[in-house]
């Protein structure tokens, strides 16, 4: 009988209707409670990291975001009684993390940390790890993984930025290389999600999100879900939905209307 890795009341299963459990994630608009913000291009929506917290952790457990943009997974962390470590390649992403953080009611009495750091960096792992061990932690409990989905959005100019890496292959590398640095740090048996969408480049689909799926599974993980999440209109496409609808029908091919969430389990 495999461990149970969450807080849930299996003997009362159905009591949870909150809590998806098919692969089809109609979410709607994004949760804009709390101190949760939309004004960053690119930051996934908190009904995500909340149900991965829900499903695949328990109170007082340790959640790692490589990527923490502005901060969803640490505010949605403290929220449900989860310390918190994130990385983020610009600085003032961090200091805006932190003034979230430093805000939120925490009656759980977790602890939430932004730290500045390139994720692909081994230094910024053992700065990561150092952390850990400093709040009594070996090992975490859930790694959140929701990187740039190559040069869709340029998130800074710093050329070491994955939203920058001139192709594809160098963004799959440095991909990769957060993957290595942080599996690590996971205890075994635990879970990865990435929260990945494909791009258009030259008139073609890129696949993105599989091939990022593929470097996560050759570095010890296998492959538990994929789920499929609707999305909304972005800041990109606000209000023109039939420009869109246009350049769909004349050039052959179809507007993006979702994106992955898949679900690893650390062997």
């Amino acid at each position: 009988m495999p461990k149970q890795i969450n807080d849930l009341d299996l003997a009362s299963w159905n009591a949870y209707p909150e809590i998806i459990t098919d692969s089809l994630w109609l979410l709607g608009k994004r949760d804009n409670s709390s101190l949760h913000t939309a004004a960053y291009w690119g930051n996934f929506v908190p009904q995500i990291p909340y149900q991965a917290m829900r499903r695949f952790t328990k109170q007082g457990e340790l959640v790692l975001d490589p990527f923490a943009g502005l901060g969803t997974t640490l505010i949605e962390a403290v929220r449900l009684g989860r310390f918190a470590i994130g990385v983020d390649i610009q600085p003032h992403c961090v200091e805006q993390i932190r003034c979230r953080v430093g805000t939120l009611e925490n009656p759980y009495a977790v602890r939430a940390e932004a730290l500045v750091g390139d994720s692909t960096q081994i230094a910024t792992r053992n700065i990561v790890h150092h952390k850990m061990q400093e709040w009594g932690f070996e090992k975490a409990h859930l790694l959140i993984l929701h990187p740039p989905y190559h040069n869709i959005i340029r998130f800074s100019n710093r050329p070491e930025d994955l939203s920058n890496l001139p192709d594809e292959a160098t963004f799959l590398e440095a991909f990769e290389r957060v993957v290595v640095n942080f599996a690590p740090l996971l205890a075994e048996r635990r879970f990865l999600v990435l929260v990945i969408g494909d791009k258009y480049a030259m008139g073609e689909w890129i696949p993105l999100g599989f091939r990022c799926m593929e470097r996560v599974q050759r570095n010890g993980f296998k492959l538990k879900s994929i789920c499929v999440k609707d999305i909304q209109e972005n800041r990109g496409k606000r209000g023109q939905h039939s420009l869109w609808r246009y350049r769909a029908l004349k050039h052959n091919f179809y507007v993006f209307k979702h994106e992955y969430v898949m679900f690893f389990e650390k062997m």
